[in-house]
């Protein structure tokens, strides 16, 4: 005998089958016992007697027995097996399970956090959960699916690569071959794809891993997921086009409403004006998880003014200025216009990008104008601005927050819930107890100390 899944008895009525799985709950009455066996594909009601007992809820278990079909009155119409039930010949524990910290069949809401983060594989458990990863996997099938059927190559650029000054603090990791020296964690693949285009890739994606090291919330981990887009020849027009049909096939696919097609678009003037913000929700239903209302935001300024920088880039600082703006950049560059575009949906911003500037003067200019040295330039930059001296093709892109996309899909308001091990909302990941301390040999090897052992010393 071979096992099967849960879902699979539904045609086995009649027929002697081999279940594993993990005992979900348990029903004693004496001389009979219902227990729901789980695996991932669903629950299936097992009746035994004496070969049930003993069991606990969350032992794993091998199984055998017959599948029969449940009385009218009894059939459960709220699981696909509820017209089934296993009648059991025989039972084996294969794993003993402790009492579990907090339950897995509800939906999990109101356990906290932070518990459940730390027992993240029994959390994993809970149906909603297992549905988010699922919704999650073909959400990322369908992205690779219908990008390499518009004829995008799927290509991976470096982890560990060059610190470079791009908006978020970078994630450092030091290099013990080259003492003093540090890689960089990339917040973004943008400019190995830029290089892509030069060496005439022309169509580029991957789903890239990213790492900002910025203030964590309920939409935003140090680690995420791109689905990243690159793309040569191209106008704004061109990159949308592209990419909104694949969205909306992505969507469609796994159940969602889309509330306009094509998707609206509004400059980010007329949104600021309208909503007070650049991203905005326009759903005429709140209330329907399923709805998602999509919006392209156009015309944003090249620059902006923070707290903590008097002219710093709105989107990063390899965005071309629309070139009916070049004029301002000498004379008033937080007035200049970007060739940059988003897409939010339902409130939150869940794609952006931009045609590149491919002028290395322009693109020093850039930099210039946000304070970059001369020297720094060379040092941080210089690979891009010597590869554009070689015939640089036009080129554009969009990234878009697969994470958001998820949790959206989902219907979740936080974006941890759609990841299997996401960070606390103090910056730690709970199940491995990160980070954590090193021991000394491993810092001298890489040349380090830290704050704490200089204390000592003193």
């Amino acid at each position: 005998m071979k096992r099967i899944s849960i879902i699979e008895t539904v045609n086995q009525i009649g027929k002697k089958v081999e279940l594993y799985g993990w005992v979900n709950s348990i029903r004693d009455h004496s001389n009979v016992i219902f227990i729901d066996l789980r695996d991932r594909s669903g629950l299936l009601q097992v009746v035994g007697g004496k070969e049930l007992k003993g069991l606990s809820s969350e032992d794993v278990v091998r199984i055998e027995g017959v599948i029969k079909s449940r009385g009218e009155k009894y059939i459960n119409k709220k699981i696909p097996t509820g017209g089934i039930e296993l009648k059991v010949k025989k039972v084996e524990l294969i794993s003993k399970s402790k009492p579990i910290p907090f339950e897995v069949n509800g939906d999990g809401y109101k356990i906290d956090e932070n518990t459940r983060l730390k027992y993240r594989y029994l959390d994993l458990r809970r149906q909603r959960l297992r549905n988010n990863l699922e919704t999650r996997s073909k959400m990322l099938q369908l992205f690779r699916q219908k990008l390499s059927e518009t004829g995008f190559w799927e290509i991976e650029t470096p982890y560990i690569s060059k610190a470079t000054p791009e908006g978020a603090r970078d994630f450092l990791v030091p290099s013990r071959m080259q003492p003093g020296c540090f890689y960089a964690l990339p917040q973004s693949p943008q400019q190995y794809k830029q290089l892509l285009m030069v060496a005439g890739i022309e169509k580029y994606f991957q789903i890239a891993r990213c790492f900002r090291d910025e203030d964590l919330r309920a939409d935003r981990q140090f680690e995420f997921f791109q689905v990243d887009v690159e793309m040569s020849f191209v106008t704004m027009e061109d990159v949308l086009e592209v990419i909104e049909p694949i969205v909306i096939e992505v969507y469609e696919a796994i159940g969602m409403k889309i509330q306009q097609k094509p998707f609206p678009r509004i400059t980010y003037q007329e949104a600021m004006k309208k909503y007070g913000a650049d991203k905005f929700d326009i759903r005429k239903d709140k209330k329907d998880p399923k709805l998602s209302a999509f919006t392209w935001v156009v015309d944003f300024p090249l620059f902006e003014k923070t707290e903590t920088r008097e002219i710093t880039p709105v989107h990063h600082p390899f965005t071309s200025p629309n070139p009916e703006d070049l004029h301002l950049l000498d004379k008033n560059p937080l007035k200049a216009r970007a060739w940059q575009y988003d897409l939010v949906c339902n409130g939150y911003e869940v794609a952006g990008g931009s045609i590149r500037i491919t002028d290395p003067k322009l693109q020093q200019k850039i930099f210039k104008i946000l304070g970059h040295k001369k020297n720094e330039i060379q040092e941080k930059f210089g690979h891009l601005l010597e590869a554009f001296e070689y015939g640089v093709p036009p080129h554009g892109g969009i990234a878009m927050g697969f994470d958001r996309l998820a949790m959206i899909a989902c219907g979740e308001e936080n974006i941890r819930e759609v990841m299997a091990f996401p960070m606390t909302s103090g910056g730690q990941t709970a199940v491995m107890d990160a980070p954590a301390r090193v021991n000394k040999k491993q810092l001298r090897e890489l040349g380090i100390k830290t704050i704490d052992e200089e204390k000592e010393k003193k």
